[in-house]
């Protein structure tokens, strides 16, 4: 009797567990955050990201497609930066040239580079900035202190025109670990579920 309950029971985990991860794979929506979206919703109310799916994605904007208020938030000023010497002090010729101090090289993507002040966004924290998109912290700076973000763009121009300076809440997807590689970086910017957001991204560049 108590063989056969437990047999049912570890059938059903592992029905529940394919369930989730048919789940994230249609709709690109993070288990974990389908969990804190069912904890927080509000009784009267389904949150949007559990809205989503594959073909509804196509016509939305990544603001849109996802329940940001599911994330711990933090207000920064958000400034932007580039590789070159107005930024960084060094020109092309340099072997350190667009190194992050992660040791990555800067890209603006899907998921760019972005730097911060490490005590409070430690190396390979993702940040989801409205207006930007995907953040992942890979670099530091002298005047980056407290809650203050400089974001990746290629050219000084970029920067001026699609950025400027900037005070707004942005959300913490995952909490880095110290470290960055560029497998990772790749990883995040390829992941199949989000190209229809990276070629949006893209496509204004």
């Amino acid at each position: 009797m108590i063989k056969t309950l437990i047999k049912r029971i570890v059938m059903s985990l592992l029905v529940v567990g394919a369930l989730l991860t048919t789940y994230e794979a249609v709709t690109g929506v993070p288990v974990t955050v389908l969990f804190k979206s069912l904890l927080w919703a509000d009784s009267t109310t389904v949150n949007h990201s559990l809205r989503v799916n594959a073909s509804e994605k196509e016509a939305l904007e990544i603001e849109e497609a996802f329940d940001w208020s599911a994330y711990p938030s933090h207000i920064v000023l958000a400034t932007g930066y580039t590789a070159g010497y107005e930024s960084t002090g060094k020109n092309p010729t340099d072997p350190s040239y667009g190194i992050t101090y992660s040791g990555v090289k800067v890209k603006r993507d899907l998921y760019s580079t972005i730097a911060a002040d490490l005590s409070i966004f430690p190396i390979g924290t993702i940040l989801f900035i409205p207006g930007y998109g995907y953040g992942v912290v890979a670099d530091k700076g002298g005047a980056i202190k407290g809650n203050h973000l400089d974001l990746y763009f290629e050219t000084v121009d970029d920067v001026y025109e699609m950025w400027g300076k900037k005070e707004l809440s942005v959300y913490v997807v995952e909490k880095g670990k110290g470290t960055l590689s560029e497998q990772q970086l790749t990883a995040l910017n390829e992941n199949k579920s989000m190209q229809v957001f990276r070629q949006k991204i893209n496509s204004v560049r």
